[in-house]
């Protein structure tokens, strides 16, 4: 029932555009905001929310459910129920048996514990073998449920001190590998108890590295949400927690905290501040500098070659097409030691092109993206809305280039 006699968005006789309102302020955006994140004005969202435009087509009505954060068609358009997934990603084969090693007490496993040095070996080999497939969920899909068994049963059997706080440093890290898992799969409950496990156990480690991966993704997720305010606060109170160890820390700490201080560049990019996501993403880029050039976090990616595709990520996210494109040229993919990462970085420069209104190299930079990582663009909402775009252009070429992808990438199925 919704509260303080608000109209609810899913009633069928309420108007397309007063649902779009409704929805919109749930999720406290403004006009400006959520005309921005799909290419519109603030003019536009408020043409529609009055009616004056009719219900837009599909693929803005898909960048719209993307913006509110919304699981089904009908929380806009009030017609028959069409879930989301098929534009958000699938879920993968896996998923039960990872959600089933996340959920599971282990409470009469009678083996001997595993040394936290063994796993932390097990752990490091898992995110080596993520950044070198081009399926890699199909690689953690395999790796996790042992390494989450075997990682709880390393806390329940350490006692305070030392060795519990080492084991509860790689159980938060295992739940940091889980959450490139989960990831964009209809999982949102089970990526919220991952995320907050990996930060429970990081604290309780007191380790300022696990702390800030837990925190890295913890704000990625209160941004994806929608709940921005949030997102800022993890981030600012991590940053300010590992700034009091960097003096005496490796490449590691100061990694994760330069790929801290790009989540707030990236979370005031989706707000529309672009003065402030610059500055972060500056700040960002100095601490970059500072570390070796051959150097690659494994779990934020953070090193030089990524701090170039933050650029295009900031640029796009401000709907900034040309100056996207600009920063694009300037952090070429195949830089990335990483096959899904640079493949991310690609799904970015597409929507750069895009935005610029360059729609045939947009498509080319799907397609090596693909290439590159099949598995990335299958998952991410981005390349596949794109795509539903594309199979919709005036263009014969296009048209039937988007159509390979979309059969590719299981839209079709």
């Amino acid at each position: 029932m919704p509260v303080d006699g608000d109209p609810d968005p899913n009633e069928a006789r309420i108007p397309f555009g007063t649902r779009l309102k409704l929805n919109r302020t749930r999720r406290g955006l403004t006009r400006e905001v959520l005309g921005g994140l799909v290419g519109r004005s603030a003019s536009w969202v408020k043409a529609v929310e009055t009616g004056r435009l009719d219900t837009p087509k599909l693929p803005i009505l898909l960048g719209l459910v993307e913006a509110l954060r919304l699981r089904d068609l009908a929380s806009l358009t009030g017609e028959q129920s069409v879930p989301v997934e098929p534009f958000t990603g699938p879920g993968h084969a896996m998923l039960p048996g990872v959600r089933a090693s996340v959920n599971a007490l282990a409470l009469d496993d009678d083996r001997p514990a595993p040394p936290p040095e063994r796993l932390r070996a097990r752990l490091a080999g898992a995110w080596r073998a993520r950044h070198s497939s081009p399926h890699h969920r199909d690689v953690l899909g395999r790796l996790l449920p042992g390494l989450f068994a075997d990682a709880q049963l390393s806390v329940d059997g350490a006692v305070d001190g030392p060795a519990r706080r080492a084991a509860c440093s790689v159980l938060s890290e295992v739940c940091s590998l889980a959450q490139f898992f989960v990831a964009y799969q209809p999982a949102q409950g089970l990526l919220w108890r991952v995320a907050e496990r990996g930060m429970v156990t990081a604290r309780e480690a007191d380790d300022p590295h696990a702390l800030g991966v837990a925190s890295w993704l913890l704000a990625q997720a209160h941004r994806d949400a929608g709940d921005w305010e949030a997102a800022d606060a993890v981030t600012e109170d991590a940053s300010a927690h590992l700034e009091r160890h960097l003096a005496d820390a490796g490449p590691d700490l100061l990694a994760v905290w330069g790929a801290l201080r790009f989540e707030a560049g990236y979370t005031a990019a989706r707000r529309g501040e672009a003065g402030t996501a610059w500055r972060h993403w500056d700040t960002a880029r100095r601490a970059a500098e500072r570390l070796p050039d051959s150097y690659y976090h494994p779990m934020t990616s953070f090193s030089r070659p990524v701090i170039g595709a933050h650029a295009v990520t900031v640029a796009v996210e401000l709907r900034s097409g040309h100056e996207a494109v600009r920063q694009s040229a300037r952090a070429p993919a195949e830089a990335i030691p990483s096959r899904p990462r640079g493949a991310r970085h690609r799904i970015e420069q597409a929507r750069a092109y895009r935005l610029a209104g360059r729609p045939d190299e947009a498509l080319r930079v799907l397609e090596s993206a693909h290439a590159a990582a099949p598995e990335t663009v299958r998952y991410n909402g981005f390349a596949r809305r794109m795509v539903v775009e594309e199979l919709e252009s005036r263009d014969p070429r296009r048209r039937e280039g988007a159509g390979v992808l979309a059969e590719r990438i299981g839209l079709l199925a």
